[in-house]
């Protein structure tokens, strides 16, 4: 009886460790559990202060981890952080600033992130084409979160669409389907009574409140990096 059980401890402690290879032990973190899993629509901190969101995760030319945001967001230069999984610490660098035409490119440490395509109702499988007018655009940002608009006008550079755009939704992408079209950038800040009106229509659907949000063409944002042959050039989403 004695010699069995103890053959029959040692079953037990053959599958306990067994068990611990596969699981790993209790309260331990394995090195992937501390990467941040980032998309179009995640929220990201630039710089230790401000929030905003990421527009698309993919790689450049040079299989470097990359990501688009809103370029009122940054400068150059500065540390990047998950929203969600402050504990990972930096995870990224923002490699290059236009302000003008308001977007940063970010160079992401391949070790600290996980890229995916979907964050919540988004999924980003391709880059579309401009929308047109009378379009039915959607927008992720890590403020307001997902909703979607008409296109009112469009721009060499731009369109104007009614979804809800408010603070830290810069940078949200902008989508048609499974496509990337655009960056939200913002909004165009009408006021009523001295209350902003995106604050109105950011409530609820069917608010009959007209304060178009903006956003960048996504297409004219790539060509752009292109054209500067830097960190980013020949993006592609995941």
């Amino acid at each position: 009886m004695f010699a069995r059980g103890r053959i029959g401890i040692r079953v037990l402690v053959a599958m306990a460790v067994a068990l611990l290879a596969t699981h790993g032990f209790p309260g331990a973190a394995t090195a992937a559990d501390q990467r941040a899993a980032l998309g179009g629509g995640s929220g990201i901190v630039l710089g230790g202060h401000w929030a905003c969101t990421l527009t698309t995760i993919g790689f450049d030319r040079a299989d470097r981890m990359v990501g688009l945001t809103a370029g009122h967001c940054a400068e150059l230069g500065m540390p990047v952080e998950s929203e969600h999984l402050p504990q990972a610490g930096v995870i990224g660098t923002v490699a290059a600033v236009d302000h003008n035409d308001d977007y940063a490119v970010i160079e992401f440490d391949r070790g600290k992130v996980h890229p995916i395509r979907q964050v919540t109702s988004t999924l980003i499988a391709r880059i579309g084409t401009p929308p047109r007018e009378g379009d039915i655009v959607c927008k992720n940002g890590r403020t307001s979160g997902f909703n979607c608009g008409v296109v009112w006008d469009t721009h060499r550079w731009w369109f104007q669409n009614q979804v809800c755009s408010q603070p830290g939704d810069s940078g949200g992408p902008v989508t048609i389907g499974d496509q990337l079209v655009g960056m939200n950038v913002g909004h165009i800040g009408v006021k009523v009574l001295g209350v902003t009106v995106f604050d109105i229509m950011c409530q609820g659907t069917g608010v009959p409140v007209h304060d178009p949000a903006v956003a960048s063409q996504i297409g004219m944002v790539l060509d752009d990096i292109d054209r500067s042959g830097g960190i980013g050039t020949g993006f592609r989403p995941l």
